[in-house]
């Protein structure tokens, strides 16, 4: 009987060690493929801000096909963590992990259709002779980069000092979208048609929400490594 017993513990032990070595590996793929996923959202907003400020036409293009690889990732991504959640009965950290990235994912995936926006509006205008704040805004977007990158460092590094910093990067943003918004919404006597006007109000409005989106990436970091919301 204890011979038994001792044979069935130890098999107990080997087939909970073996499926924690299981969802071990699969967490690690899903880590993997959330900062490919990141890697290539990333891209995708560099190049509109070429395309805007640079006038690269050919990054357009190439938006587009980042844009159909992000939202495959973020299928992909989200199904891989349903069913981990569903098959593997994850616990604790590893659950908090899976949660986060499920939402995760949702602002990366968004900052990837800004990006695809943001192209298209600087397509439109091309036509149009630069206004005035455009130097004010393209500080903008270097710094919405900046952030971007910073929040994607946070990620991999799982590093709440540097997802901390975050919120003061986004402090500065927002000033500057408030300041631009009170010139492009007050000017007045604008010669010719208003759009590009339309336009630079849009595209300030989404650099503005792409660093909301990074910010909200540090939150999750932060959830994922203290288990505590901010």
């Amino acid at each position: 009987m204890t011979i038994n017993n001792n044979l069935s513990i130890n098999l107990f032990s080997v087939n909970k060690n073996s499926d924690r070595s299981a969802l071990s590996r699969s967490i690690r793929r899903l880590e993997q493929d959330v900062l490919r996923m990141g890697t290539l959202v990333e891209e995708s907003f560099r190049l509109a801000c070429q395309c805007l400020f640079d006038r690269n036409l050919d990054a357009v293009k190439k938006i587009a096909e980042l844009e159909a690889r992000i939202d495959e990732y973020y299928r992909q991504i989200e199904s891989d963590c349903v069913n981990i959640i569903a098959l593997k009965t994850p616990v604790a950290r590893d659950l908090r992990l899976l949660s986060a990235y499920m939402q995760l994912i949702i602002d990366l995936e968004r900052i990837g259709d800004y990006a695809e926006e943001i192209s298209q509006i600087a397509v439109k205008l091309f036509s149009y002779p630069a206004h005035d704040c455009l130097s004010e805004i393209e500080e903008m977007s270097d710094r919405t980069q900046l952030m971007l990158a910073t929040s994607l460092l946070a990620l991999t590094d799982m590093d709440v000092s540097t997802a901390s910093n975050l919120k003061t990067l986004d402090n500065i943003i927002d000033k500057a979208y408030d300041r631009l918004y009170q010139v492009l919404a007050y000017q007045k006597d604008i010669k010719g048609v208003v759009e590009p006007i339309l336009l630079l109000g849009l595209l300030i409005c989404h650099l503005e929400k792409t660093a909301s989106h990074a910010a909200n990436i540090g939150e999750r970091v932060s959830f994922i490594v203290t288990g505590e919301r901010n």
